[in-house]
């Protein structure tokens, strides 16, 4: 928690127990297109509550530097209930290249690199179009994954390349879904999302290179009772699969009976990384629970690491599009 605020004219820092942040002053020539991404990191976590009354405490141009992650453009620093929020607001082109760089390889293939920027402008499009909040998306997986300025050559190149480009699907910009691991097949968007789209379908992909290709995790039983309040786990059954052979639900036997909790949120509460996907098999080796599994990710719309396999086979980025939505069209989009 943020401790205090001090403003020494070119510099104001926010003390904290773990952190200090040091907003640096500078001219900035204002962009065209901007967006606003909340911070999210090891220090701040929560977003703000619907009904949260929020004060903003000034907007600044410079540099935010946190956890040695520096953030371009101007900053916002908004004073809630539940303590400080940090906002980055940055030319949106230049928001997408820091995507880029932070969800895939810079040394990817080029086709690889123009296939993110697209699917990365056009769900950030589409998060900014319906924004509610003071802010327009958040820097983490919640929506995508942003580190700050990360200065890269060839994916600025492939931004360049594609500048504007955004998938449509009846003139309207589609829900870009992504995700680095399909494991062989891409899940279905009902079984994640709870709804249907006609540009979405399960459809198979080559991802063997990944890292996250198979993989294990043991979890203790008492820390997967502790984070779902509660006690004497002995026991998960899978009871349900999905169409693409995910699991949908599992039985959590306990001391006081029997908990059905559905795979999605299973591993929204162990945690991303702890249960990287819901494709797994589970079993028990003494007080510890034991997933093997593979792929990474929701599983819905297009596999990252399959469409590198696609750019390395020759496939240029506006087929790779076309496979993973089918019967999407590319536009440019206006007020750029």
């Amino acid at each position: 928690m943020l401790k205090s605020i001090q403003y020494t004219g070119k510099m104001l820092v926010l003390k904290a127990v773990s952190v200090v942040l040091l907003l640096m002053f500078f001219s900035a020539a204002e962009a065209g297109v901007t967006i606003k991404v909340l911070i999210l990191d090891d220090v701040f976590q929560r977003i703000p509550g619907r009904d949260e009354k929020l004060e903003r405490m000034g907007k600044l141009k410079g540099d935010l530097l946190v956890n040695g992650i520096r953030y371009p453009g101007n900053i916002e620093v908004w004073q809630g209930e539940g303590g400080l929020y940090l906002i980055n607001e940055l030319p949106f082109e230049e928001y997408i290249s820091n995507v880029v760089s932070a969800e895939v390889g810079a040394d990817w293939d080029m086709e690889a690199l123009k296939v993110q920027a697209v699917i990365s402008r056009t769900y950030a499009l589409n998060q900014k179009s319906r924004n509610n909040n003071n802010y327009d998306i958040t820097s983490s997986v919640l929506h995508q994954v942003y580190k700050g300025s990360n200065e890269n050559a060839r994916i600025s190149y492939a931004v360049l390349n594609t500048e504007g480009e955004v998938l449509t699907y009846d003139g309207k910009l589609i829900e870009a879904f992504y995700h680095s691991t399909s494991g062989g097949l891409t899940e279905l968007p009902e079984e994640v999302f709870g709804k249907s789209y006609p540009y979405l379908k399960s459809v198979s992909g080559s991802c063997e290179t990944s890292p996250y290709w198979i993989w294990e995790r043991r979890i203790p039983a008492e820390e997967i009772g502790k984070l779902l309040n509660i006690t004497g786990v002995t026991e998960l059954r899978i009871v349900s699969y999905t169409s693409t052979r995910r699991v949908s639900a599992v039985d959590i036997t306990h001391s006081s009976g029997t908990l059905t909790v559905k795979a999605t949120e299973l591993r929204k509460q162990l945690g991303w990384n702890r249960l990287p996907s819901t494709s797994f098999s589970v079993s028990r080796d003494g007080n510890t629970i034991v997933f093997d599994g593979k792929g990474y990710g929701h599983g819905v719309g297009l596999c990252q690491w399959s469409a590198l396999e696609m750019a390395r086979s020759g496939m240029n980025y506006r087929d790779i599009l076309s496979y993973f939505y089918p019967g999407t069209t590319l536009r440019i989009y206006e007020n750029r």
